[in-house]
């Protein structure tokens, strides 16, 4: 809003807005906020040098001094970072904040009870956040190829893993579990530069689509390959998910795979500039409607297409873009979202398959790029 310069409190580290404003990797929460088009970032000693070197603010301000100042003039022996923000706005003539929706609530009513006018800005807080460069646009690339090889290296396990008694699997002569799993991909990940959280979910866990998978897996069970590496170089995430077995597949698992695929294509033909989230939402869900797979969510555990076709991608995991039954998306040339689909029964298993697409004016472009081959035999 017009008058309102924004205001941010968070750590980099962890804010996508943050890091994107300033392009400064920081552990700890600082203030930014703009001046008349300008990006003024307020550091401490332990990160002002490197905030200088390496951040894109036009002027990085002394924390300790601008602390003392506030200190000076407000004729108070201790002052916090609310008061610290007001000598700011009072030097440099702003008369109000915009701040994020996850803005701190107790600075926000420190600042009020300062008289500082504040309002809550909208959803994405940076619009421009959500259209990326081609520099941008290599980045997500190269975060995908990273999540490419933590797959990778799960299938390579799966596909050595050996079967033992009770259907279990044993890789190198000890019991492959959820837990191994994971350890393989993010190493892998790690080699490459990603920091990777991942899900590695078998049978009736991958059932439950955040489950990140516990315990020994086991052959003729679906299992959930979900990596999500964040580069260490760029703050830039990737996003990729596939579903394998090992042993030979039942007819009904066969046929929830071909199901997700297929939906995953149908999603996709509809991407383009223009179109709706919850169009290519509904597209994968019409699909699932048509080949007779319901969808439950008024029971004990949920059952069918369960969540979202996909969210944005990039500085952030879930930047705030929708494709969903809910969204209010309208897709532009630049956006990156990732297209999602699963089918969740227990008793038959779970199945995701997930890449990422960055949206150009007459359709999309993949971003990530894996086979879909998925029975290990």
């Amino acid at each position: 809003m017009k008058g309102y310069e924004p205001l941010l409190y968070a750590a980099s580290a962890t804010s996508a807005e943050m890091l994107y404003f300033g392009r400064f990797w920081a552990p700890d929460a600082f203030v930014a906020f703009g001046c008349r088009k300008k990006k003024i970032a307020l550091l401490n000693a332990l990160e002002r040098v490197r905030g200088e070197k390496e951040s894109v603010f036009d002027v990085v301000l002394p924390l300790e001094a601008w602390m003392a100042r506030a200190k000076q003039e407000m004729r108070r022996p201790v002052v916090g970072i609310a008061d610290c923000i007001i000598t700011a706005a009072k030097a440099y003539k702003i008369k109000g904040f915009c701040v994020p929706a996850d803005f701190p609530i107790g600075l926000a009513l420190a600042l009020k009870k300062r008289r500082m006018p504040l309002i809550v800005g909208a959803s994405p807080f940076f619009p421009k956040q959500m259209i990326k460069t081609e520099e941008e646009l290599v980045l997500i690339r190269q975060a995908n190829r990273v999540a490419a090889k933590g797959i990778l290296a799960a299938e390579a396990a799966l596909k050595e893993a050996k079967i033992g008694p009770g259907r279990k699997l044993f890789l190198e002569k000890k019991p492959l579990t959820s837990e191994r799993l994971r350890s393989i991909i993010e190493m892998a990940c790690l080699s490459l530069g990603g920091q990777a959280e991942c899900i590695a979910a078998g049978g009736d866990q991958a059932c439950d689509p955040h489950a990140v998978g516990t315990g020994v897996l086991r052959a003729g069970e679906l299992i959930i390959v979900d990596v999500f590496p964040r580069m260490k170089a760029s703050g830039y995430y990737g996003d990729m998910t596939r579903t394998f077995l090992k042993g030979e597949a039942s007819d009904e698992q066969r046929e929830l795979m071909k199901a997700v695929r297929t939906a995953q294509k149908r999603a996709m033909a509809t991407v383009q500039a223009g179109a709706s989230g919850k169009a290519v939402h509904q597209a994968a869900a019409n699909y699932f409607e048509e080949k007779g797979y319901k969808t439950v969510t008024d029971q004990a555990v949920p059952e069918g297409f369960i969540h979202s076709t996909g969210h944005g991608v990039g500085l952030g995991l879930h930047e705030p873009l929708r494709i969903s039954s809910q969204s209010q998306t309208l897709l532009k040339a630049g956006m990156v979202v990732t297209l999602e689909p699963g089918l969740y029964y227990p008793g038959i298993g779970g199945v995701r398959i997930e890449d990422v697409v960055a949206v150009t004016e007459e359709g999309f472009e993949l971003l990530s790029s894996l086979h879909y081959k998925w029975e290990l035999l």
